[in-house]
């Protein structure tokens, strides 16, 4: 690990103007490029105490053992030069996005004698029109189709085109008349050309006065009897407009944009671009990326756009640069940004956030595409097995564990403000979760917030019901003790009782830091377990705590092991603040009979509907409760005494006229309906 104090540039060394800046590390590599609108204050930030960088950072200043910069005429230079130094050097510390795929293209050969219309894949070469992406090749196949009988352009190959002029004989679609067949000399080379030229204005959006003119050809040839004729020109404006259905209007103003949207967390972030051409969509395609560096929204937007329109040949940037391009935050500082991608298309380019109207909306939808792409590429690589194989290695590794932790559990708090103290508890198998081994908890040895104590009592709970079991083999003895733990369905003993907590982990996961780590690592300690692995995850900064260690195991972004210790304690936090809100939810609708014993929701329901409130029911006497039909006796006085053991509630009031409701219905047990007009109740379980 390198001082940054050893390589830090002279004081007055760095000039104040724009810039772009290399990190190299002590074997010459690049290994970060950024740019600046003034060098000095950018460069100097680098080298502050590196307890005030961020985590990245400073494992970046610390890898690197040099730093060099170059000086640009203007930001926009800059731009230019740090999108061509990170395709030059690929940089570690850098933000690369990388496809989640191949996306298909449609192309025209324009380059050749005889334009070809195929779907290619790959880098953009000189001298090809290229239409799209689109998400999948038979839907350019099937628009091909439709078009061919219109503009019936060669789509066979080099090879095949040869042999048929060998023979003198066109190939099938010559025939049928889906190809011109310039093979065999039926049309000239010019003509052919033209067709080539015709297809893909038609391809560009184009596509109102050629339709325009098909029709008048058709009502010239039906007026001249031509009927032939007039219904082949038919047939053709028809296969036309199929082939505009297929791409539906989602702007009606026959807007060009392109639409980007991020999905992001804290490791990884996709993106996701529409291409808008005419009002409809002609293409989709996606990145996703590692975060590497510490990169906000508008840093992963600027990123992006260096991807997507850095990278065109010069010929063809003018047509892949739209009028305009939305996307969710704007690049800081925006004007360099805005010039260069204006510079690109050579007119003016609008970068903005869509604020309302069918652009937002589209905007929307790009966005949902955008997290599901990032929930799939997860879920991917999470069912990979040998990804998880890697992950569960690297993180035995990072914590000097004996073996790979097959099983881990992972337990988190939630409360709101201190109400409703709730625990959770996941399991993952070889990197998998087990859904059916989750438990939750109420903690009940204290009210009021202490996240530390409630760890500490979740963690001697769970262990306290693995020693009963390991008791029940004769090996351990422990004192028994209540169980009101939420099992879910699990493995069961002989006698059908499911078995709460068979098994220990090989490692056991805390959300949170040092606190958290150590009040586990005692309760640990109290039961005499010295066998089972501990850490605990930091949400903030990702760092990994091992119980009485001063310094956190930092694991690398990229890390696998880092990874799935990420989507562990996340599950345990989805699944603690579900039961938390379910708690809390069901809290606030109870109502006084929700306590009464052996009382269920279809009797509680009965009750009120015979006799219309909560007062004439605390007033009503045993015998006339049992006249509700399914309530015995028995039922009834338990009732009559839960009911008369407790304070009337207060009368609701009307909000908006000031009366009090004396016999409405129980405000209780319709919370939803009463709550617009009645004061909330005062009744508690």
């Amino acid at each position: 690990m390198a001082d940054p104090s050893t390589y830090r540039p002279a004081p007055g060394a760095i000039p104040a103007s724009p810039g772009v800046y290399k990190f190299r590390d002590a074997h010459g590599r690049v290994i970060y490029v950024g740019k600046a609108k003034s060098l000095r204050p950018r460069l100097s930030s680098y080298f502050q105490d590196l307890a005030g960088l961020h985590p990245r950072t400073a494992t970046m200043v610390t890898t690197a053992a040099s730093v060099e910069w170059t000086v640009v005429a203007t930001e926009v230079e800059a731009l230019q030069l740090e999108y061509s130094w990170i395709k030059e050097f690929d940089p570690r510390f850098n933000v690369k996005y990388r496809d989640d795929k191949s996306y298909p293209e449609l192309a025209v050969t324009l380059n050749e004698e005889y334009p070809r219309v195929q779907v290619m894949r790959g880098a953009h070469k000189k001298g090809v029109r290229y239409f799209g992406p689109y998400g999948h090749a038979w839907a350019i196949r099937e628009t091909v189709d439709l078009l061919l009988r219109v503009f019936p352009v060669r789509t066979c190959s080099n090879g095949v085109f040869k042999r048929a002029r060998q023979v003198g004989r066109p190939c099938l679609l010559g025939y049928i008349g889906k190809c011109a067949a310039p093979c065999v000399g039926r049309v000239s080379p010019d003509e052919h050309r033209e067709l080539a030229e015709d297809f893909c204005d038609f391809m560009a959006g184009r596509t109102g006065n050629y339709l325009r003119r098909l029709e008048d050809q058709m009502q010239e040839a039906a007026a001249e009897m031509e009927y032939e004729k007039a219904a082949r020109l038919r047939d053709d404006i028809g296969a036309l407009k199929r082939a505009m259905e297929k791409n539906a209007i989602v702007l009606a103003d026959a807007t060009d944009a392109d639409l980007l949207a991020v999905a992001e967390d804290e490791l990884e972030a996709a993106v996701q671009i529409f291409h808008v051409r005419g009002g409809r969509v002609r293409g989709q395609r996606g990145w996703v990326t590692d975060k590497v560096e510490d990169v906000d929204t508008a840093g992963l937007v600027e990123h992006a756009l260096q991807q997507l329109y850095g990278g065109a040949a010069a010929e063809e940037r003018n047509e892949s640069v739209p009028r305009e391009v939305l996307v969710p935050a704007l690049p800081e500082p925006l004007a360099p940004v805005r010039e260069w991608l204006s510079g690109l298309r050579g007119s003016q380019v609008d970068l903005r956030i869509p604020q309302r109207g069918d652009k937002k909306d589209l905007m929307a939808t790009v966005q949902r595409n955008a997290q599901q792409a990032l929930a799939l590429h997860k879920t991917k690589r999470a069912s990979d097995l040998t990804t998880r194989s890697r992950a569960l290695q690297e993180i035995a590794d990072a914590l000097e564990l004996d073996s790979v932790p097959l099983r881990i559990e992972c337990y988190d708090i939630s409360h709101l403000q201190g109400e409703d103290v709730v625990a959770s508890m996941v399991v993952f198998e070889d990197g998998l979760a087990r859904k059916s081994e989750y438990r939750r908890f109420q903690i009940r040895g204290f009210e009021g917030q202490d996240d530390v104590r409630s760890m500490h009592e979740v963690i001697s709970r769970r262990f306290r019901r693995y020693l009963q079991e390991r008791e029940e083999t004769g090996e351990w003895a422990v004192p028994e003790e209540p169980d009101d733990d939420q099992p879910a369905d699990g493995p069961r003993t002989e006698d059908g009782r499911p078995k709460r907590f068979a098994y220990p982990p090989q490692l056991l996961v805390v959300d949170g830091g040092q606190p958290q780590v150590a009040a586990a690592k005692r309760a640990l300690e109290e039961l005499g377990i010295d066998d089972v692995a501990l850490c605990g995850l930091a949400k903030r900064l990702e760092e990994v705590w091992l119980p009485g260690e001063d310094d956190p195991v930092v694991l690398p972004r990229s890390s696998e092991g880092l990874y799935l210790l990420q989507r562990v304690r996340d599950e345990a936090h989805r699944f603690a603040i579900s039961y938390q809100r379910n708690k809390r939810s069901k809290r606030l609708t109870a109502g006084e009979l929700d306590s009464v014993p052996g009382l269920g929701e279809t009797r509680r329901r009965a009750l009120l509907k015979h006799f219309g409130s909560l007062k004439k029911l605390r007033a009503a006497t045993v015998d006339e409760i049992c006249a509700v039909p399914g309530i015995g006796r028995r039922t009834a006085e338990t009732v009559a005494a839960a009911l008369s053991s407790r304070t009337p509630a207060a009368p609701a009031v009307n909000t908006a006229t000031g009366e009090i409701i004396e016999d409405g219905p129980d405000r209780a047990a319709e919370p939803v309906a009463a709550a617009p007009q009645t004061a909330p109740s005062q009744e508690t379980p």
